[in-house]
């Protein structure tokens, strides 16, 4: 008896442990400041991870998470901020006459930077244009850079992208 009353409690505990979890995922998320769109990936210059894929769906995935966690940073609270992002080329490229053990390994050298292609929107509460334009954003100095981690596959691309935000909207607000 003894048995079946401690399996009754933990399946009781088990289960409300499960709602509260449950509950914490639907919670409202605050509303981003920051939304990117990527207008047709599948044709962006190089966002791949070997020489004969196609763009990578996983590094979009980083490049978007990090343009909105950067953006947050330097989009006042009542603002908002789009980014279509139009084109990408990674820095690095590929060199398949390297030979087939080479086919995932990114040659990273100054004829290669890295560009971004976006058109952007600030945008105030009322909705109304605060700043927009379209940008070509490269770096042919990328390799002087000290870009951290270097463990990062997408640092130079990332440290570019955080000075384009920095000359673009300024310093970045505290949170």
């Amino acid at each position: 008896m003894k048995t079946k009353v401690l399996v009754l409690a933990a399946l009781l505990c088990a289960a409300s442990a499960g709602s509260a979890f449950a509950a914490a995922a639907t919670a409202p998320k605050p509303e981003s400041h920051v939304s990117v769109i990527f207008v047709e990936p599948q044709k962006f210059t190089d966002v791949k991870q070997n020489s004969w894929g196609d763009n990578s769906p996983e590094l979009l995935d980083q490049i978007k998470s990090f343009l909105c966690e950067t953006g947050e940073s330097y989009v006042a609270a009542g603002r908002h901020l789009e980014i279509k992002v139009t084109d990408i080329s990674l820095a690095g490229k590929f060199e398949p006459w390297r030979g087939a053990q080479f086919d995932d390994v990114r040659i990273v050298r100054s004829i290669y930077p890295p560009c971004f292609k976006l058109d952007f929107r600030l945008t105030d509460e009322k909705g109304n244009v605060v700043k927009e334009g379209t940008r070509e954003i490269s770096d042919l100095a990328f390799q002087m850079r000290s870009a951290w981690p270097l463990s990062d596959p997408l640092r130079y691309e990332k440290d570019m992208m955080r000075d384009w935000f920095r000359e673009e909207f300024g310093r970045a607000r505290k949170s």
